[in-house]
């Protein structure tokens, strides 16, 4: 690609999330451009495309990453479809940004970073969009001061109002606590060696049969404690905090105080209702720095060993959820790509 044009991004998924990045990408990120999408839906990618000046519509993957006018994917499909894409992008070694999770399952996730290291340089950043929230970049940064010490503890609450019909949960911990893995690893500097996953009388708010809340437990390698929360029919709102406690202090993040009032004998704020609104900024800043970076002709942010991690880690927490006890986790040793 010439890297003065603008970045030509072939988006596969037009789902919420898939149309989403296309608005993204044609409104809000300067240096790309979306020249194609795809979806099995053709009328939805037909939709989705019309809107975007000259866009194309797709319902084979390979076919876009074949135009001659993509330069590089982003993935927002539905995950089982993942590592078909991403081998496919392999095969044209094109730049991809993947939304979370990398692939469903350890093995398939072993698989594409195989073949990521066959071609000997990295070609994937993983959608772990907390690591480009503001209150998550500033938290990392004054751990990575020392100051508040080492960290020996994360407490960390994730709630959503209510969960889609087709969840289950074991989804509660692959496709929610999935971001808490991720932000374990990231703000310590660990990785995680055992889960155990608690579960208190689901709450009369969940649907039946879905054990929600859960409560999470990581140890890591590093000797830190890290809990999770998980309330995915909360009622209420989206909340999304992390408290890390440290030799020397405490730092917290998610309280969501932007706005108080205080009016009649009353005080108060909003809680946001969903992750579109709590996270808007950071899918933003996310895809602004992918498609930077790959301008520059780099991959930066999180790897393929990142969403591999996760993948193996959900998969014994979804082992401590239906067995109980607490599960250890398997890791491959990380390869030098990686390091």
């Amino acid at each position: 690609m010439d890297r003065r044009e603008p970045l030509r991004v072939a988006v596969i998924g037009t789902g919420r999330m898939g149309a989403d990045h296309v608005r993204r990408i044609d409104r809000a990120v300067s240096g790309a451009r979306v020249t194609a999408v795809v979806d099995i839906d053709a009328e939805r990618a037909e939709a989705v495309a019309a809107g975007v000046d000259g866009c194309t519509a797709h319902t084979d993957p390979a076919a876009a990453m074949a135009a001659a006018d993509v330069d590089a994917v982003l993935i927002a499909s539905s995950g089982p479809a993942h590592e078909a894409a991403l081998l496919t992008a392999f095969a044209h070694d094109l730049p991809v940004l993947c939304e979370k999770p990398l692939t469903p399952d350890a093995a398939s996730a072993l698989r594409v970073m195989e073949a990521e290291q066959a071609l000997g340089h990295r070609r994937v950043q993983v959608g772990f969009m907390r690591r480009y929230d503001t209150e998550y970049v500033r938290l990392k940064a004054l751990l990575e001061t020392g100051r508040l010490g080492r960290p020996l503890m994360l407490h960390n609450r994730h709630r959503n109002v209510a969960s889609a019909p087709f969840f289950t949960s074991a989804m509660i911990v692959t496709d929610s606590v999935a971001h808490e893995v991720d932000a374990t690893r990231w703000l310590l500097g660990h990785e995680i060696a055992a889960v155990t996953v608690l579960r208190p009388t689901p709450s009369a708010g969940a649907p039946e049969g879905l054990r929600d809340p859960q409560f999470v437990v990581l140890e890591t390698d590093g000797g830190a404690l890290s809990d999770v929360e998980i309330f995915v029919n909360c009622g209420f709102g989206y909340q999304v905090q992390a408290e890390v406690v440290c030799e020397r202090g405490t730092a917290r993040i998610g309280d969501g105080h932007a706005l108080v009032t205080h009016t009649a004998g009353h005080w108060g704020g909003t809680i946001t209702q969903d992750w579109t609104e709590r996270f808007a900024q950071a899918y933003d800043d996310e895809v602004q720095a992918w498609v930077d970076a790959t301008r520059r002709g780099e991959i930066t942010g999180p790897s393929t060993w990142d969403g591999y991690a996760a993948a193996a880690v959900c998969e014994a927490g979804v082992r401590a959820l239906e067995e109980g006890g607490r599960v250890e986790v398997g890791l491959v040793e990380k390869p030098a790509l990686y390091r």
